[in-house]
């Protein structure tokens, strides 16, 4: 909510307010607001303080909390710093503590971001938080370790990819996951972190920075989340200095996009904005920018394969262009050069011609740049000094600064007005280009407008720019220093504008109404010409203006005219009739609305003048014809009203006489009252009439005897459509009269109506309103039209409720349509006077809930006092209505109009105060449009127009109206919700629906009401009732369910409601009333138990409230200003407080175990259907939980489950057996150790990651092995993977040694009642066998995987009982392992892995001897691997191993390692064995480097496989032995393999297929020839496997090792296809795609001059597909390093010559190629068009051709041609590329390139080809904007053109 800090005087008693919000003051009853607010402050401080101490959070805390979010909403910060502080810091403690249920922690959370939003408010030394508290709090929630097993449950606890969405404003009615909440929560909280908190989180998250781990992942996301960026300056050195280096270098290393360096870029970002010149960032820029580029993953180049990771994983815009506005400016020029060099590179991407998944990210960067930098301007120039770090001067950005940024962007922008995507991305960037720099964008955006204006063949030209000109209206009426001749610009576009208001095109239609209401909005319309004669001090455009404006008044009338014909259009009289269509289209209510907005708001603006003339026009309009109502009647209508709005007594004057007669007229004789069918003319006056009546009231009065005798002739006509307009009569009537509004809303205060010379209204042109002299015209009710009111409810309403309380009673026969009559005459009444009518009263109903706190609810003022000695209209209303409605269902149920009014009715007696919430919904939303369409984002301090801030004061008033929230619950809203309960349940579809709404939106308004109606709902589904229909049971499924917002009542997060739906809920099966024949029925039940699994949340079994909350309560109700010291507490009360807690607690745990017993009894009734047991097992497994163990009946009914028929319940059965494990897991003792004292080696003094003498222990070493018992004893394992790879963690903690863990091998007699029941089971041979027999069934052919919960069941059942159960299991898995099915083969590796992993803690005897048993059966399965089941082998194993130590599984890896490819069974079996292997090394990344060097010499030989699949595996498994070899900053030499060393030996093998020259074929066909082969065969399928190494390395790895694959381009290059073509072998599309992948690859600068120097290398290489394939390499390489190439003057000279001597290569192919390369090198400004080049391509161009020879025709032609020729042709594709790099503009040099290359057609070929080429290129990409094109040719250039693109050598 906006607020504003200085305000006129008349401030609070006794405090300084931290940040109020000023509207209050301006509403007609501010001056009373300054009790209310300390009023309820008071309140508030105390009550919250009370309930905290009371350890009651519910319902106390959470409804006091409430309150104070309620009280910001209404008054913003109006509270003393003290009071906020400790506001803070109370919520602060109560969101961490630990026990909290999640929904309750979301409450509180979103209070405390929203007290620390405005962080200018406190500063450090107001506020200290501290860190660790929100990171336990995340590790416990988002890093929950047992939400898995279904043993914590958060509501839609779904994880999306962990970005942080921009928006840092939490929208309160959304329910946002809980993710964003508690990452918000840490951003806000973030600032007031301790000065020594950086040290301590990178204390506590280096150790996890591990870089193939997923630790990585989560620590650079703390990091981004949690590290403090915005400290002073002089605390640098304990922020960003100690990581700055150490970050920026690990990203710079990084070359292949990991998840997480998109969180380093958005650190670095904010990083870069919070300390704006205290860092000098110029080194890095070159690589931030082409790191920026490669992120927009545009398409360059031709077949270019993209990696899929940069898809995903690229950058966030947001944060990239944070990080580009925090760097420009400053004394280098530097961000600016690159800026500049980035849109020159990208412009051509945002023609509207192109297209593409990038489109949006480009446009994306447009939008938020001009954004971002007015936001840094406006820090830099405007804000208010803060306690936030301020801009150096040295670094503010400075009008050239400013100059140069709104240049390069702009042509951009131009481009992109007319995208296929919409404008509204450009127009947003004009809006903000506008306010920096008008007389830059505002020119040419004004050149596109007025030709779109005038088109009549492009109506989306016109939409566009219109749209355009919309977003810089306010910056072009302004004017202003920069842009003077403005203003001028503004009729022309008026008058241009108007034909837009066009019938036949709906959209242009809209913008233009836009378009018009805007500049209206913006400007008086006021004739000034005449000051011309009177002043002669104007300057020059005021004089140009002066007489401009006289023109104003022919614009209002040819609107007129122009909306008349539109109007004229619409009225299809025939076709409306007999369709009866009551609604108009959805399009014609957005024309009829954009009609009447901007109608209403030129007349706001006109003069006096003016406004009489258009007064005379419509009155005219309306009176002469007669229109059909519904269309075009309502916008005639519209236009009346908003005259009449304008100026009231005259219009009314000319108006209501002329309604009044004519309906008069018409309705003397009685038989019109009887007419179904009435007179046209009298529709149409009634509805005018209807209409015109929505004025100020006061105006009105004068006319009431006419207006009351209109309505007793025409209220009771038998008509429908005739009474429901005269009902609208008296709605108006009654809302004019008694409701407060403001009454004009003109841009000026006090309208315009001053004579000209006193008042200038040219100074006004796009002036914005003063906040405090708005001068707002208020209609406050008096007492006059107050009593008229009351007046009209006595005449009207009372005798139509006589007339129903007698049918109600059976005095009195009435006609339905009689009924329906009167309900529409009260509803009206209603809905008319809601606002003078007080709410209804009653006995609260209490015990609902019981608390120690008071929970009163708060009446707010909104300047309406009851008038309580007259009767209430609304009690009476209540009590006939409900009357009526017992009488209509028990005689008359099927007269459902009635019923639909009834519960209209209904709802609005219970909420209605005046306004509706849908209706202050969208118009807070559309508030906010126009604000944002309008506002100057550079100067801030709500610069807004006057309209605007004054409809943002009513809004707060409505907002006043509307939060009478939680009211109260009394026993007649009891009565009516149950009347909607019944309605709910009713037999007629319909009104059930409608019903349903009205009933849950009663349920969200009353506090606690929920538990009062529960049980009557509950009632419907009882099995043992036989009275209820199947509808009924329908509609109480459907009130249980809930709509999408609000309350789900099945769902309710609090124990007694729970334990009363679940059960009701799964015994209605056996209810009569249930049938599952109907779909519906069933659908329903579908829902319910989706919607609760999906929202239900874990809830709390405790509720205590630690001590520091209670110390802050204390407090907080001591502090002053207002006190709440009325309030404190004795100690009775507090021992009261706890023990009440405590009885809590108690009463808790007995519902939950009641819940669990109650559910079970459902399940097992007999006749249960099926269904039925699977919700309420369901409903059980949601009770798990991990702070209470299972009851002991549950459990061994979830036993059972596990070999139930049903394959659901089975499957339920197996997560909730997982979970129930992990409770009853007992705790394994760990003890801390010092790695440095294990090493022997002293802590190194810098960090350094990687392989150290410190770290060496934990690497897997076949000398020492555990293999004895004492060895295994004595050996320290660490199992999580990446502790000791960056750092220590400051405690290692490792298991305890065996003795001190729980007892192994328990007999029955000492396992707990729990666990026997399992015990017995699993003991029992016949039950296992029952669940192999079902775990070895297929589920879904072909789909099933290794199944992860059932892997964690066997986990479980092993880790707590170890070997109990092996004897029963063994002869199974031995009979499972040679079965070679999938399903059987699946199921075993499941149990192994369990085994494997559940043998964690076992002693080292048992371990032995478990491996004795697994290495035949693992032996067994391999060798029966197949294709099927290898996938789930390679999990089982890769399971196996995660975070386990290498050092315990030394029996797996060894076994693995026997023999790989053995060649036994065939190469594929080959191939799953490397898997299985590859996927348990990975799991152990850096601890195994002796493994890997083993695996790798046995590979090396192997290399030249001939089969495809082993050699694709052993490409998979070379790039995770690489893996390790990572050259990351401070990081030691691995001791894993080293590529370099590698590369080296395979160059040596590859030698034999460098030397040769000739084209390399792949003669080796699949079969392993007897005897050796030549080196050369050798070498060819040695090559085939690297290729595949290099494919599958390109996206895995971190860093490419690029100087040692350089040396394998020149290969790659020669084998490389030319064309695109498929049916190529294999080593040649590998080649292709290799070359692709490797060309995206990221260069460091120091390896860009090796590439080259393989480049220019093989550029002399004699074959030319070689010197064809560097080109299309070239081109996507220095695209994708665009900025590290432009930093290297050489390497730019380099590639010029390269690309520039090719275009002379003897080959044509190549010579295309070079030309193609140059032009998209060009035309990404890599290489500038200067005039060197040209001449030498002039040059070239000359060279003379030989004389043609004679020759006899029957001679060969020679084919080789002459050097000449290609040189001549060099110089001609030099041109050509020149030309069509700049396919959409022509730049000055283009015309006479053009004719140049023109002198050439009739060369020779391949000369004559190239250039018609080049003609026909240029004619298609200029042909659109020709027109424009054209201005760059003189005449006679233009004569040749047109001859050479239209002559016939075009079509020859």
């Amino acid at each position: 909510m906006a607020g504003s800090g200085s305000g006129p005087p008349g401030e609070a008693p006794g405090f300084v307010p931290q940040k109020e919000i000023g509207y209050n003051k301006l509403l007609p009853y501010g001056d009373r607001l300054e009790a209310e607010a300390s009023r309820l402050l008071a309140q508030i401080k105390g009550n919250l303080g009370r309930a905290v101490q009371l350890q009651e959070l519910w319902p106390g805390g959470l409804f006091w909390t409430r309150k104070l979010s309620t009280y910001i909403r209404l008054y913003g910060r109006k509270f003393s710093k003290e009071d906020h502080v400790l506001f803070i810091k109370l919520l602060y403690e109560l969101v961490t503590i630990p026990k909290l249920e999640i929904s309750m922690m979301q409450g509180f959370a979103r209070l405390l971001i929203n007290l620390l939003k405005k962080k200018e408010l406190l500063s450090r030394d107001d506020l200290e938080l501290p860190w660790r508290p929100l990171y336990e709090m995340l590790e416990r929630i988002l890093y929950s370790k047992t939400e898995h097993l279904g043993l914590n449950w958060f509501p839609n606890s779904y994880r999306p990819g962990l970005s942080s969405p921009k928006t840092f404003v939490l929208n309160v009615l959304h329910r946002c996951s809980v993710e964003s909440v508690l990452k918000t929560l840490v951003k806000s909280c973030r600032p007031y972190f301790p000065e020594n908190a950086s040290t301590e989180m990178l204390d506590e998250w280096r150790p996890l920075m591990c870089p193939f781990d997923v630790t990585m992942q989560k620590a650079i996301t703390y990091f981004e989340l949690f590290l403090p960026t915005s400290l002073p300056p002089e605390l640098h050195h304990k922020g960003f200095k100690l990581w700055f280096d150490e970050f920026i270098g690990l990203w710079f290393s990084v070359q292949n996009l990991p998840q997480w360096e998109g969180h380093l870029v958005n650190l670095f970002a904010r990083l870069a904005t919070d300390n704006i010149g205290y860092i000098d960032w110029d080194p890095y820029v070159p690589k931030i920018f082409t790191r920026i580029l490669r992120s927009l993953n545009l398409p360059v180049g031709s077949g270019q394969v993209l990696v899929p990771r940069f898809l995903t994983n690229a950058y966030d815009i947001g944060h990239a262009v944070m990080w580009i506005t925090a760097m420009m400016g400053g004394p280098s020029k530097l961000v600016q050069k690159h800026l500049s060099g980035l849109f020159n590179s990208i412009a051509s991407f945002y023609h509207p011609s192109n297209n593409g998944r990038w489109l949006n990210k480009l446009m994306k960067l447009l939008q938020r740049l001009p954004s971002s930098v007015v936001r840094r301007l406006h820090r830099e120039r405007y804000k208010k000094k803060t306690w936030l770090t301020p801009v150096p001067d040295s670094h503010k950005l400075t009008d050239q600064d400013v100059t140069d940024f709104v240049e390069c962007i702009i042509q951009p922008v131009l481009l992109a007005m007319f995208s296929k995507t919409g404008s509204l991305e450009a127009a947003q960037a004009l809006q903000n280009l506008a306010l920096m720099r008008p007389e830059l964008v505002i020119p040419p955006v004004l050149e596109k407008t007025y030709p779109a204006l005038e088109t009549l063949t492009e109506p989306h030209q016109l939409t566009a720019t219109l749209s355009c000109v919309i977003g810089v209206a306010r910056s072009l009426v302004s004017g202003g220093k920069w842009f003077p001749e403005g203003p001028t610009h503004m009729l022309p576009l008026l008058m241009r504008a108007l034909p837009g208001v066009d019938p036949n095109d709906f959209s242009k239609c809209m913008i233009t109404f836009q378009f018009i209401a805007t500049f209206s909005t913006l400007v008086p319309l006021v004739d000034c010409s005449s000051v011309l004669q009177e002043r002669d001090d104007l300057t020059e455009v005021e004089r140009e203006l002066c007489s401009a404006t006289a023109e104003f008044e022919d614009f209002v009338l040819q609107f007129m005219d122009r909306c008349f014909g539109l109007i004229e259009s619409s009225t299809l009289e025939q076709t409306r009739e007999e369709t009866e269509t009551e609604k108009m289209t959805h399009l014609e209510s957005l024309v009829e609305l954009g009609l009447s907005s901007t109608f209403s708001t030129i007349l706001t603006q006109c003069s006096k003048e003016i406004f009489k003339v258009a007064l005379e026009k419509v009155f005219n309009f309306a009176v002469s014809n007669i229109f059909e109502t519904r269309v075009a009647g309502r916008m005639v209508a519209d236009m009346c009203r908003a005259a009449v709005k304008c100026c009231p007594e005259e219009s009314l004057k000319l108006f209501v006489p002329h309604c009044c007669s004519v309906i008069t007229h018409l309705t003397i004789n009685d038989d019109v009252l009887h007419d179904e069918e009435l007179d046209k003319e009298l529709l149409w006056n009634l509805q005018l009439l209807s209409e015109i009546t929505r004025v100020d009231g006061k105006k009105l009065l004068p006319y009431r005897e006419q207006l009351v005798k209109i309505l007793q002739r025409t209220l009771h006509l038998t008509c429908k459509q005739g009474y429901i307009l005269s009902c609208n009569l008296l709605h108006h009537l009654l809302r004019s009269t008694t409701l407060i509004y403001p009454t004009e809303y003109c841009s000026v205060p006090g309208g315009f109506d001053k004579p000209l010379s006193e008042y200038f209204p040219i100074k006004d042109w796009g002036k914005p309103g003063d906040l405090w002299n708005l001068n707002i015209q208020w209609h406050v009710p008096s007492s006059k039209e107050i009593t008229f009111a009351y007046y009209l409810l006595d005449s009207f309403l009372q005798p139509e409720l006589t007339k129903l309380e007698h049918y109600a009673n059976g005095k009195q026969e009435m006609s339905r349509d009689d009924v329906q009559q009167c309900l529409t005459i009260v509803h009206n009444c209603l809905i008319g006077s809601g606002n003078i009518l007080p709410p209804l009263k009653g006995e609260r109903i209490a015990h609902l809930v019981p608390s120690l706190v008071s929970l009163e609810e708060t009446k707010l003022y909104t300047g309406v006092n009851y008038d309580l000695s007259r009767e209430n209209h609304r009690e009476t209303m209540a009590r006939v209505i409900r009357k009526l409605l017992h009488y209509i269902l028990n005689n008359s149920e099927d007269d459902t109009k009635s019923l639909f009014l009834i519960i209209k009715i209904i709802g609005d007696l219970l909420q209605f105060q005046g306004s509706h919430k849908h209706e202050f919904d969208s118009r807070w939303k559309s508030f906010n449009l126009v604000k944002k369409s309008m506002e100057n984002r550079l100067q801030g301090k709500k610069q807004h127009i006057r309209a605007l801030l004054i409809d943002r004061v009513m809004l707060q008033h409505e907002l006043r109206t509307l939060t009478v929230e939680g009211c109260e619950y009394k026993n007649i809203h009891q009565d009516m919700i149950r009347d909607l309960l019944c309605l709910s349940t009713s037999s007629y579809g319909q009104v059930r629906s409608k019903a349903q709404q009205a009933f849950f939106t009663a349920l969200g308004t009353y506090n606690f009401c929920c538990r009062d109606i529960i049980p009557l709902v509950l009632e419907f589904l009882r099995p043992d009732r036989h009275d209820v229909t199947q509808q009924q049971f329908k509609g109480a499924l459907y009130c249980l369910l809930g709509n999408h917002s609000g309350v789900c009542l099945a769902n309710l997060h609090d124990w007694d409601c729970i334990v009363q739906t679940w059960p009701a809920i799964v015994s209605s099966g056996l209810s009569k009333a249930m049938s599952l024949e109907k779909p519906s029925i069933v659908r329903l039940f579908d829902d319910l138990a989706e919607k609760i699994h999906r929202q239900y949340e874990t809830i709390g079994l405790d509720f205590s409230v630690p001590d520091k909350c209670v110390e802050m309560a204390i407090l907080m109700q001591k502090a002053k200003n207002p006190s709440a010291s009325g309030m404190m507490l004795s100690s009775e009360e507090i021992q009261l407080g706890i023990q009440r807690q405590k009885e809590k607690n108690a009463e808790a745990l007995q519902n939950y175990e009641n819940l669990v017993n109650m559910l079970l009894d459902c399940v097992n009734q007999r006749n249960l259907p099926w269904k039925f047991e699977h919700i309420g097992i369901g409903f059980l497994s949601l009770l798990l939980r991990d702070d209470r163990v299972l009851p002991v009946r549950a459990i061994r009914f979830f036993v059972q489950c596990l070999n139930h028929d049903a394959i659901v319940i089975r499957k339920m059965g197996i997560s909730a057996v997982a979970g129930i494990l992990k409770q009853l897991k007992r705790a394994h003792k760990k003890v801390s150790l010092c790695p440095y004292e294990i090493s022997g080696v002293p802590k190194p003094s810098s960090i350094q990651a990687g392989d150290r003498p410190d770290n060496q222990w934990l690497h897997f070493d076949c000398e020492s092995l555990p293999k004895t018992k004492q060895a295994w004893e004595s050996c320290c394992f660490v199992e999580k993977t990446h502790w000791g790879y960056y750092t220590w963690p400051q405690n290692m903690v490792v298991y305890a040694s065996a003795e001190q863990q729980p007892k192994l091998g328990r007999r029955r007699e000492e396992l707990v009642e729990a666990e026997q029941i399992i015990y017995d089971r699993f003991s029992d041979p016949k039950f296992v066998e029952q669940l192999i027999k079902f775990l070895s069934l297929e589920d879904r052919k072909g789909k099933d995987k290794f199944n992860p919960r059932r892997f964690c069941l066997f986990k479980g059942i092993f880790r707590n009982f170890d070997d109990a159960f092996l004897p029963v299991l063994k002869p199974h898995l031995e009979h499972l392992v040679a079965d070679s099915h999938e399903s059987t083969q699946r199921c075993v590796a499941e149990i192994i892995a369990g085994l494997i992993r559940g043998s964690k803690h076992w002693t080292f005897e048992k371990v032995e001897k478990l491996w004795k048993l697994l290495c035949p059966l693992l032996r067994t399965a391999l060798s029966n691997i197949t294709v099927e089941t290898y996938n789930d082998w390679g999990t089982c194993i890769a399971t196996s191993c995660e975070s386990r130590d290498p050092r315990k599984l030394h029996w797996l890896f060894e076994l693995l390692l026997e023999s790989p490819l053995s060649g036994e069974g065939g190469s594929f079996v080959d191939a799953c064995r490397l898997y299985v292997l590859q996927g348990g090394l990975a799991q152990q990344e850096w601890r195994v480097p002796e493994l890997l060097h083993r695996l790798l010499k046995y590979l090396e030989p192997k290399l030249t496989q001939v089969y495809k699949n082993v050699r694709e595996r052993i490409g998979s498994v070379l790039t995770y032995i690489f893996m390790i070899d990572v050259s990351l900053p401070n990081t030691a030499p691995t001791k894993s393999p080293h590529v370099h060393e590698f590369t080296t030996r395979i160059l040596e093998k590859l030698k034999p297929l460098m030397e040769v020259d000739e084209e390399i074929q792949n003669h080796v066909m699949e079969e392993n020839g007897v005897g050796e082969q030549d080196e050369r065969t050798q070498g060819i399928k040695l090559l085939k496997t690297i290729l595949k190494w290099l494919m599958a390395s390109a996206g895995r790895s971190f860093s490419t090792a690029v100087t040692e694959q350089l040396q394998l381009l020149p290969l790659f290059f020669k084998i490389a296809p030319v064309e695109n073509d498929n049916s190529y072998d294999e080593l040649k599309r590998d080649a292709k795609m290799c070359l692709s992948l490797l060309s995206q690859g990221l260069l460091y600068p120091q390896q860009v001059p090796l590439v080259l120097q393989v480049l220019k290398q093989t550029a002399r290489s004699s074959s030319w597909h070689a010197r064809y394939t560097i080109l299309t390499y070239l081109q996507t390489m220095v695209f994708y390093n665009l900025f590290i190439f432009l930093n290297n003057e050489e390497a730019v000279n380099d590639i010029r010559w390269l690309v520039i001597k090719l275009l002379e290569d003897e080959q044509l192919e190549v010579r295309e190629m070079a030309a193609t390369t140059l032009s998209g090198l060009l035309q990404c400004n890599f290489l500038t068009m200067d005039s060197p080049v040209q001449a030498h391509f002039e040059q070239l161009c000359k060279t003379r051709l030989p004389k043609k020879r004679k020759r006899d025709l029957g001679t060969v032609v020679d084919t080789i041609p002459s050097a000449d020729l290609v040189k001549r042709h060099a110089g001609v594709l030099g041109l050509s590329a020149c030309i069509l790099s700049s396919p959409y503009d022509v730049p000055t040099w283009m015309p006479q390139l053009l004719m140049d290359l023109s002198a050439h057609l009739n060369d020779p070929q391949p000369i004559e080809m190239t250039v018609k080429k080049t003609l026909s290129n240029f004619r298609r990409t200029h042909h659109d904007n020709w027109q424009e094109h054209k201005q760059q040719f003189t005449d006679d250039q233009l004569l040749v053109l047109t001859d050479l693109l239209v002559s016939p050598c075009y079509y020859a």
